[in-house]
C-alpha cells in the first residue's frame, strides 16, 4: 500500500510539481491550499507524512504544525516545514515540534532523500 503524504502550499505551482513528483514516485498524494483544509485533510486521511509550507493565506504552518502535535490523533504524524526564508524556517520548525524543514528553492532529489529518510 503506498504511502500518503500531504503537501500544503498556497502556491499551485509548487503544489502541481511537488505532487507529480511524488505520485511517480509511488507515494499516494493529497493536497491542501490553506492550514484549514490541512488540519481537516489531516483528521479524515492520516497521511503518512505532511509536508507543510509555513507561510499560508489563513495561519501559518507552524501553527498548523502545533495544532497537529498536540492533537492525539495527528502528532505522531511527522512534518517537513518549507519556506523560501532558510534561517525562519529552522527555527520554526525547531519551535514547533516539526520533524525537518528545507528551505525553497530547492532540488527535489534533496526532498525525496528528506521524505525517504523520515518514512524508511
Amino acid at each position: 500500500m503506498a504511502k500518503k503524504i500531504l503537501i500544503v502550499d498556497d502556491e499551485p505551482d509548487i503544489l502541481k510539481i511537488l505532487s507529480l513528483r511524488l505520485d511517480k514516485s509511488g507515494y499516494e498524494v493529497i493536497g491542501a491550499r490553506d492550514g484549514r483544509e490541512a488540519l481537516d485533510l489531516a483528521r479524515r486521511m492520516i497521511p503518512d507524512l505532511i509536508i507543510l509550507d509555513v507561510y499560508l493565506p489563513d495561519m501559518n504552518g507552524d501553527d498548523v504544525a502545533r495544532i497537529m502535535k498536540n492533537d492525539d490523533k495527528l502528532k505522531n504524524i511527522p512534518i517537513i516545514l518549507i519556506s523560501a526564508t532558510a534561517t525562519t524556517v529552522a527555527q520554526r520548525t525547531k519551535e514547533c515540534g516539526a520533524d525537518g524543514s528545507i528551505a525553497k528553492p530547492f532540488e527535489p532529489e534533496e526532498l525525496m532523500d528528506m521524505i525517504k529518510k523520515i518514512l524508511g
